[in-house]
């Protein structure tokens, strides 16, 4: 289908958008890929929080231009599908990588996080990041793990003393009886 001027434009601005606002991005090439495992592919990505969209290899150009992702700009050659991570950096490489599991003709040709572009090959190592939920629950566990360890070494002399006299006491009994 021809689009307009308008219509280009509005996919630009779009795209645009949702690139500047977001805090990772994926890129893939998707020839071969049926039309249920592309809508497969799009519901997960609705449910996981991922922007996920076919466009144009100029327009994408145009709308990642002044962006943290113009870095990843000379990958958009052949059929590709762009996926931005809008809140946790690794959700749309998790989300391509899982689905790429299931579906070999999906190939993953470029990934950025931040401004920084990577390699197809660092996908296992970015869908691995731990979610912010994660991240919040490690970090608090850590935080926590001193202040455990302090009253465990406090409780110990007591405990050691408590179990001490129960066994005299034991003993004592033993031998009345």
């Amino acid at each position: 289908m021809a689009l307009n001027l308008q219509d280009k434009k509005a996919i630009v601005a779009e795209v645009a958008e949702v690139a500047g606002s977001s805090v990772a991005a994926v890129v893939a090439k998707y020839a071969g890929i049926t039309v249920g495992d592309m809508t497969r592919l799009r519901a997960k990505a609705r449910a996981s929080g991922v922007y996920l969209r076919v466009v144009r290899n100029t327009l994408a150009r145009r709308a990642v231009q002044d962006t943290n992702f113009s870095c990843i700009q000379e990958s958009f050659t052949g059929p590709v599908i762009l996926a931005f991570s809008r809140e946790e950096p690794s959700a749309a490489a998790r989300l391509l990588r899982d689905f790429a599991k299931e579906n070999n003709k999906l190939e993953v040709t470029a990934l950025a996080v931040g401004s920084r572009a990577y390699q197809s090959s660092d996908l296992e190592a970015i869908a691995k990041l731990p979610t912010k939920d994660e991240a919040i629950s490690r970090l608090m566990a850590t935080m926590k793990a001193p202040i455990e360890k302090l009253v465990r070494t406090l409780v110990a002399p007591h405990t050691k003393l408590v179990r001490t006299i129960a066994a005299v006491r034991d003993q004592k009994q033993s031998q009345a009886a």
